[in-house]
């Protein structure tokens, strides 16, 4: 409480950059990032945000890896550099990465390496809503998959596939997922379309359409936006670039929770999609293994939504 209270003393360290920045009529940006695609909404949108108003004519450079690249053409107005052989969580060399696009790190004004969103934008929780700009032609994206227009299909992203990077497990049981793909298909309620990175865990399973490592960002995107009317997802970066998608569509959303002080949750605002439904399931004692399958069924298929 005392470190909180004496934190909000201080003018924020990012604010105080920004001013100096404006002052020194510097205006040319590189801001370096090699951590969450769900960040990109939930932090680098109001990184954004605040440069431009401290500095409307700032011209902002993402340096980031290769499968990152296309979340940020979801940002508006900045450019963004590709490192081609970053992985993620490791640490590289910014001025040697600059090189490879001929650029030099005195080509920029304010270089931002270890940026700090958490810290640095309280004031946006509850406050800002995050518009992930979406383009007409991504739609036709959803065309290459051979699936029925007049279907229903559940969406299910299984795996966050990020686990290492954090202390505690985000992932639904394998064993709930089955039975609620199960129970899915005893009642008719449509088919599943599974996203994600890996094929594994395998559901080998009448119903289930395996998408997973098939699709790119925006064929992902497509495919929730014109082909599922409903969605499943664990606080991961897809639940993040789903929720705050600026397009208007009809979408039930349930995502599956162990910590609510994460993610949307935390950002606390509405989705820009006003036909979006929102339920979010919180494990008792912070354990996402504790949310049931009947209670994920009745919330995506409760009669309100049908």
């Amino acid at each position: 409480m005392i470190k909180k209270w004496l934190t909000g003393l201080f003018t924020n360290p990012f604010d105080q950059l920004l001013k100096k920045a404006s002052a020194e009529n510097a205006s040319r940006f590189l801001i370096v990032w090699n951590r969450g695609m769900g960040d990109v909404p939930l932090g680098l949108y109001a990184l954004v945000h605040r440069i431009r108003t401290f500095i409307p004519n700032a011209s902002i450079t993402f340096l980031t890896r290769s499968d990152l690249a296309d979340t940020f053409k979801m940002l508006e107005g900045i450019q963004v550099l590709v490192a081609e052989d970053w992985k993620r969580g490791n640490q590289y060399d910014t001025g040697q990465s600059l090189k490879e696009h001929n650029l030099a790190l005195n080509m920029f004004d304010v270089v931002l390496e270890k940026p700090d969103p958490t810290r640095w934008l309280k004031w946006q929780l509850g406050t800002l809503v995050p518009k992930l700009k979406w383009c007409d032609e991504w739609d036709a994206l959803v065309d290459r998959f051979d699936l029925d227009p007049n279907e229903t299909y559940i969406g299910a992203h299984v795996n966050t596939e990020t686990g290492g990077y954090y202390g505690y497990e985000k992932n639904w049981d394998v064993s709930c997922w089955q039975k609620l793909f199960n129970l899915v298909q005893k009642e008719n309620k449509g088919k599943i379309l599974l996203f994600g990175m890996e094929k594994e865990p395998a559901f080998l399973m009448d119903g289930v359409i395996d998408l997973r490592g098939e699709t790119s960002l925006f064929d992902m995107l497509s495919l929730v936006k014109n082909r599922c009317r409903y969605l499943v997802a664990p606080d991961s970066g897809v639940l993040s670039l789903v929720y705050y998608l600026n397009a208007t569509y009809p979408l039930t959303l349930v995502s599956l929770w162990a910590d609510p002080r994460q993610g949307v949750l935390k950002q606390n605002v509405a989705s820009p999609n006003y036909e979006l439904e929102h339920t979010p399931l919180i494990g008792e004692n912070d354990n996402v293994s504790n949310i049931s399958v009947d209670a994920v069924y009745n919330a995506l298929f409760s009669k309100s939504h049908e």
